[in-house]
């Protein structure tokens, strides 16, 4: 930076960037979804990088695996002639879980998440220094492809929701953690994200600001010159041409002439800028995060992350894409290539689904962690997935059975028999129970993701964390839980068959593609539950819509002899195939 510009090779040049996550695109897609980006007319790619992704568990670390190889990712978008802007938070948000957070954090109870804190702070030293040793030869100063890299992420939001914490202290977390890059080996320049009003609480001396989702270029002017010494460069860090999704709500859509006219501000007016998301992809497995606002206690993300972003989630050029390329290749100064080839996506014959076994058969062979009252998933030293609460009552029992502390959803049995569901999303935290005598109490509990923005980003523990209520009275005693994280896609093959209405059930099926392509599974018609295919964790689905697909790379898929496996959590109707389309339905609210 120079001048108040952005120089290369002491050249002024301007940052045409697009939002793209490493870890939500099949690493054998990075190369043909930046080619879709560069197709655009976009120059530079922005990723997150999240902790969490490459930290699952203390002492555990992943660099390397598909989707993880970060270096790799680099490598790809250096040799496809495009600039880098990195983003390794630690904070992330992103509508993934825990915002980027390691879950296990929160297990050290000396520990404050995103807090001048000193046990947080040297989580994250430890985390910022691990990540250098993979990319800071990526480094421009190293003829590599990262030009900017960013301060913790929108932090100014973070002081805004948390008035309790002196800014003085919020000043001091936010220059500890530029020190950690500093210290780490990461040479900058750098940059901070917030809104354009909250750079008061966000903004670092001597770090460039960049106003998130600010339209007006006075606006932006204004604030980067308040806050950088009355200069540039002017760069609007997160510019939405989409919007997050929530289950139970409908789905966001911004049209490509709205889209397009902001675009064309920002390029008329020399304003730098990146697109938040230019390519969304996907939150598979347990990644997908979650809000909350005055109605909803919390608000899980779909699985799905769209985000009716330019390209599609399955790669695919949108009607706003062909639209934004045409405004960009009428301002750049570079060459556009032309549009790469879509990939191939096909439909396949309906999966005639060849076994089905009950949960609650799984049972016999996890050894139950048992205690006086429920414990939280943290307390089981387990991250994600679901475990199931058992309680077996020594004299008849009935009322009102209410869990205040459910997190998320939950399932509930008597004697194995579902008598209701509860729903943290929906605020239903109570419902009648009548137990026999020696009866089983049991609740088949989800997390469905933890908070990754606003104030309640420290209140993220899973499972029941607080006492089980019937009729007023706490029920203590010989709880027993059973952890069923799904980190891997059981074997069912040494349980016995079976298939019950109301019994949450796995269903498998083998079956054959002649020619792999990607698909989509269509899941209208069943409950809410998970589906993994040939061991991939695809994502959660749920009837509420508005998410009634989901989307299976082909490239996961063998040519020949294929695996799925569904957990079907509610089982309201006995299934006996799976069917697939070739188009996604993103927009079906039940």
């Amino acid at each position: 930076m120079r001048d108040g510009q952005f120089r290369y090779d002491g050249q002024p040049t301007q940052i045409h960037a697009g939002e793209m996550h490493y870890a939500r695109v099949p690493q054998q897609y990075w190369r043909h979804r930046l080619r879709m980006l560069k197709a655009m007319g976009l120059n530079t790619v922005a990723t997150y990088v999240f902790w969490n992704y490459h930290h699952p568990a203390p002492g555990v670390w992943d660099f390397k695996t598909g989707s993880h190889n970060l270096a790799e990712f680099l490598k790809t978008a250096q040799e496809e002639g495009l600039f880098v802007i990195l983003r390794p938070g630690p904070y992330a948000c992103a509508e993934w879980e825990f915002g980027g957070y390691p879950w296990w954090l929160q297990q050290n109870k000396n520990l404050v998440i995103r807090a001048n804190n000193q046990p947080f702070l040297d989580s994250c030293r430890g985390y910022l220094r691990r990540l250098a040793g993979q990319v800071k030869g990526y480094q421009v100063s190293q003829g590599g492809p990262i030009i900017m890299t960013q301060v913790e992420n929108e932090f100014g939001s973070y002081v805004s929701q948390r008035p309790d914490i002196p800014l003085a202290e919020h000043r001091q977390y936010n220059a500890a953690i530029k020190q950690s890059l500093v210290d780490a080996g990461f040479e900058g320049p750098f940059f901070t994200s917030d809104g354009a009003m909250l750079f008061e609480g966000g903004a670092l001396p001597g770090v460039l600001p960049t106003a998130n989702g600010e339209g007006n270029v006075d606006n932006l002017k204004k604030a980067v010159n308040q806050y950088h010494g009355n200069q540039g460069p002017y760069m609007v860090a997160e510019f939405y041409p989409g919007w997050l999704d929530h289950w139970g709500e409908p789905f966001t859509r911004i049209s490509p002439e709205q889209t397009t006219k902001q675009a064309e501000t920002y390029l008329k007016n020399g304003v730098n800028f990146n697109m938040y998301m230019a390519h969304g992809g996907t939150n598979f497995g347990f990644t997908a995060g979650a809000n909350y606002n005055e109605e909803h206690e919390i608000q899980p993300d779909i699985t799905s992350y769209d985000y009716n972003a330019p390209i599609s989630e399955a790669g695919w050029a949108t009607p706003k894409y062909t639209a934004l390329r045409e405004v960009l290749t009428r301002y750049v100064k570079y060459p556009v290539p032309a549009v790469p080839a879509p990939l191939p996506v096909r439909a396949l014959p309906p999966i005639a689904l060849s076994k089905a076994v009950d949960l609650f058969d799984l049972k016999k062979d996890i050894k139950p962690v048992t205690n006086d009252a429920p414990l939280s998933f943290e307390a089981l030293g387990q991250g994600h997935g679901y475990v199931l609460y058992s309680k077996r009552f020594t004299q008849p029992t009935q009322g009102k059975l209410q869990v205040k502390g459910l997190r998320d959803y939950a399932t509930v049995y008597v004697n194995g028999k579902r008598v209701g569901e509860l729903n943290r999303q929906q605020t239903q935290y109570g419902l009648d129970v009548q137990i026999p005598f020696n009866g089983t109490l049991e609740l088949l509990v989800e997390n469905m993701g933890r908070i990754n923005y606003g104030a309640d980003i420290v209140h993220n523990t899973k499972g029941i964390i607080s006492p089980v209520i019937i009729n007023g009275f706490e029920i203590t005693g010989d709880w027993s839980m059973y952890k069923l994280p799904f980190e891997q896609v059981p074997d069912l093959a040494k349980y016995t068959a079976k298939n019950k209405v109301g019994k949450p059930t796995l269903y498998t099926a083998a079956f054959t593609v002649t020619q792999p392509a990607d698909v989509f599974l269509d899941m209208r018609g069943w409950g809410k539950g998970i589906v993994f295919v040939n061991g991939h964790h695809l994502g959660r689905y749920w009837k509420v819509g508005p998410q009634q697909t989901l989307y299976l790379p082909g490239c996961w898929l063998n040519k020949g002899q294929n695996e799925v496996v569904i957990l079907e959590q509610q089982n309201d109707v006995l299934h006996t195939e799976l069917k697939t389309a070739d188009k996604p339905i993103l927009e079906d609210l039940q």
